[in-house]
This record gives structure tokens, sequence and C-alpha cells, in this order.
């Protein structure tokens, strides 16, 4: 949307994320991840931490179980979102006021590691419309994957391009 503040941020994840339920049973998952920018500081000759940012983040839906189920805590992660305001008061009655990430999308760093990357089985939803919501994906069943990374699990048919190994063409396959 217009006049949103859209942010990408790289840095760790301080704890696992932490998956509830609404009252209504809509998933949520929080977390924080730290930034901490690195200088080389050319008189020393050496590399010096600067203070670190910790923000606060939040997914919604079936995209909340994904990243349940995929990072956890220490996870070099890169995320990019909006900033979210919320106004709140505290035990003591003092109003206070916290800025939050509202995580658009959240992937592994694959600077200093590797991932396996598996797609989620769809749950028949639309795909890729807007919001924070997961693009009408569930999370993928706990059974044996195939070896090709980005098929469907549980998908063998040669009518689905997606699970065909080498099948390329001009058309899209949806």
């Amino acid at each position: 949307m217009a006049g949103e503040t859209v942010i990408t941020v790289v840095g760790n994840l301080t704890a696992d994320p932490e998956l509830r339920y609404t009252q209504n049973g809509l998933p949520v998952a929080n977390f924080t991840i730290a930034s901490t920018p690195r200088n080389f500081d050319r008189a020393a000759n050496e590399w010096k931490d600067g203070d670190a940012l910790f923000l606060r983040a939040s997914v919604w839906r079936e995209f909340a179980e994904h990243v349940a189920g995929s990072l956890t805590k220490g996870m070099r992660v890169i995320a990019q979102g909006r900033l979210r305001q919320r106004s709140y008061q505290d035990r003591e009655g003092n109003q206070r006021t916290a800025i939050e990430l509202e995580v658009d999308e959240i992937g592994p760093s694959l600077r200093y590691a590797t991932a396996q990357v598996t797609r989620a089985a769809s749950t028949g939803g639309a795909g890729g419309a807007g919001g924070a919501g997961g693009g009408g994906q569930s999370r993928p069943a706990q059974q044996q994957v195939s070896e090709e990374p980005w098929s469907t699990p549980g998908s063998s048919t040669s009518a689905d391009a997606w699970s065909t190994p080498g099948s390329f063409g001009d058309d899209t396959p949806f």
C-alpha cells in the first residue's frame, strides 16, 4: 500500500519462532530478529560491532506455520516487511509505544549456510494474493519427499509440471 514503511532486515533469530493461535484459530508466529552492524576500523585494523537492533516480528496464517516449522534460534535470516507502530499501557499504567515488523517475506540467509527447500502442499486457495497470508499453502506433510526439491509432496503425476524434473516449456504451469 502507498505510504507504508517497507524495510529489509538481515539478522539472527534470538529464539525459535513462537507459534500461537488466536481465539478464531488463526495461526500467528512471533519472533525477534537481532541485527548487528559491523564496521572495519582501519586504525585498529579489526572489525568492530555496533549496537544491536532487536526487532520484534510476526507472520500470520499458513505462513506462520511454515516459519515455525522451518526457522530456529540462531539462524541468520533475511526478512522484508512493513513497520507497524502500536501503543499500549504497561502494568504500571504508563503509555508505551512498540514498533514491530509485519513480515511479508522471510527466509534463511545462505551467506554462511545451505538450505534444502521443500514446496508446501497447496490447500487449494488463491495463490500469491497480497497481505501477510501464505499464498494458499500449508505446512508440508511429514512424509518422505521425492528427490526433486520443488515437487509437491505425494505428487507423481506427469500432468503437474512442478513435479516433473526437466519438463520445461514456454507456458507457465498454473
